[in-house]
């Protein structure tokens, strides 16, 4: 297997070479991991990591920008990031760009774990130590600049590269428990690729003692970025499918201690997260409803596969001072994912509620405006917190769909044709009545629209008289401000609306026309 280099990568590492000999004493230059393994395996990469012999980053970076400077190759500055943990940054690197491509420069480096951290213990090493401590063994392969041949010091990162294996350079109980992170990282490549996991390695990550060590040594927010990778990525059903099969479940959407002892039930077996994981993939490939084209994007398909695997939590609540969804605990404390996500999970399960068994009988007249309704519901739809009734609809679909997946043959069972059915003829309804515009629509007459034309005082009143214009304009999309307005007064002067006592003695004086209106306003 060898590396075809661009124009600018062959120049960058003559440049590279260079520099290094003119030293006093030269310093070998290898590109490490990542970028060794996409450029083998024909992808496209620009995550260059140089790992250096003997001097650390930032001293090779500052003499390389000299260097630069003095050959008239153009440069920037250089940049120290310092080492975060937290954030699986054992190690101080160095960023500096050159020709407009920017690296990370950083020593060869043993590591040595204690027991009860995840953070090593660093010293410098040798390319065969620095290969050992990574990951994976396609992950611990490196480029020599100068004599432009891949290296392989663990012996095996070739040979499971062109077999589509994951595997652990070292015993992997013991890789695993010094840095349990490396148990979803292997996950998470393994569906990148489409690779198999070596059998060694499942063993291992399935072990009690691993996934203790996964919920006590890893900081939650490291965990919730390796799933968002996997949702993200090109295959996360074969993550979640890796997940559920190495009996990881419990360990990855952790719901942390003070939650899970107020549980106002136990949740259904984590299978059920499976199952919806497997429905909603089904659905994708190729879309079922015109709804799945949405899931495209890699933020909504994360949203719609981890909503999936919650399903077990679906209605589960928890109390803290009143009850809360225990879906929003375990993506906010469990998974440290962004409020947008957290809000996003209680409104699917809400909104799945709202949509279920969308027969269109179910739906009172007039249609348009029973419709529209639900449609509006903050939960189902709502452009300020990220919600869209289109996703809101296709995970509707994947949970009603549960109950057809035939986990054995992974495929859906009779039945499951006749809710799609429904599903195709709801959507087909809601856009002939130009429902999918109508939602987005602003209330026909605004609060002081409202206030005015009422001749009430503006305040919490309104909020009860604005959804009842909004249903108003769903059952006449083609009405005016006028005849809205002239409806308004209509329903106050039958009752149909209910003014606050201050409201109605002044609404009576406005009711009749315009001239209240005006009335109201001085």
């Amino acid at each position: 297997m060898s590396i075809t280099l661009t124009p600018l990568e062959s120049q960058i590492f003559t440049i590279l070479d260079s520099y290094s000999r003119s030293l006093s004493t030269p310093v070998e230059c290898r590109i490490a991991g990542g970028w060794v393994r996409d450029k083998l395996l024909s992808l496209a990469s620009d995550d260059i990591d140089v790992a250096l012999s003997f001097l650390t980053g930032l001293p090779f970076a500052l003499g390389l920008q000299e260097w630069c400077r003095e050959h008239g190759v153009p440069c920037g500055k250089t940049s120290r990031i310092e080492a975060n943990p937290e954030k699986s940054k054992h190690l101080e690197t160095t960023k500096f760009d050159i020709l407009g491509l920017e690296m990370d420069f950083v020593n060869l480096r043993a590591e040595d774990y204690a027991e009860d951290s995840r953070v090593p213990s660093q010293r410098f090493g040798t390319p065969l130590e620095d290969a050992l401590r990574r990951d994976l063994t396609i992950n611990a392969l490196f480029y020599n600049v100068h004599t432009r041949k891949v290296e392989d010091f663990t012996g095996k990162g070739l040979a499971d590269l062109k077999n589509g294996i994951c595997r652990t350079p070292l015993p992997p109980r013991q890789t695993f428990l010094d840095d349990p992170l490396r148990v979803p990282r292997a996950i998470r490549f393994s569906a990148r690729f489409n690779f198999v996991l070596d059998p060694a390695l499942r063993e291992a990550a399935a072990l009690k003692e691993v996934k203790d060590a996964l919920m006590q040594k890893v900081s939650r927010e490291r965990v919730g970025i390796e799933l968002e990778k996997m949702l993200k990525g090109p295959n996360p059903l074969l993550a979640i499918e890796h997940i559920h099969a190495l009996t990881l479940y419990e360990a990855i959407y952790l719901l942390p201690a003070p939650f899970s002892q107020s549980l106002s039930s136990p949740p259904l077996p984590s299978q059920t997260g499976l199952i919806a994981s497997s429905v909603l993939s089904q659905l994708l490939f190729p879309p079922r409803l015109r709804t799945f084209q949405r899931v495209q994007d890699s933020q909504i398909r994360k949203r719609l596969f981890l909503a999936s695997e919650l399903t077990p939590y679906a209605r589960v609540t928890y109390t803290e001072k009143r009850p809360s969804p225990a879906v929003e605990a375990i993506t906010r404390e469990g998974l440290k994912l962004s409020n947008h996500d957290v809000t996003a999970m209680s409104a699917l399960f809400a909104a799945s509620e709202l949509l279920s068994q969308p027969v269109l009988s179910r739906f009172p007249p007039p249609e348009r405006r029973s419709i529209g309704l639900v449609l509006r519901n903050p939960a189902v739809h709502d452009p300020v917190r990220g919600l869209n009734w289109e996703d809101s609809l296709s995970f509707s679909l994947v949970q009603d769909l549960i109950p057809y997946w035939d986990l054995r043959d992974k495929r859906l069972k009779d039945g499951a044709e006749e809710v799609l059915r429904a599903y195709e003829l709801f959507l087909a309804r809601l856009e002939e009545l130009g429902l999918p515009a109508a939602i987005e629509e602003k209330p026909r007459l605004d609060g002081k629209e409202i206030s005015s034309t009422l001749n009430i005082r503006p305040g919490p009143a309104i909020g009860p008289i604005l959804n009842s214009v909004v249903a108003w304009q769903l059952e006449f999309p083609e009405g005016t401000k006028e005849e809205c307005r002239a409806w308004l007064r209509e329903q106050v002067e039958s009752g149909g609306i209910d003014l606050p006592e201050e409201g109605k003695g002044k609404g009576k004086g406005g009711g009749g026309g315009g001239g209240g209106g005006k009335k109201g306003r001085k």
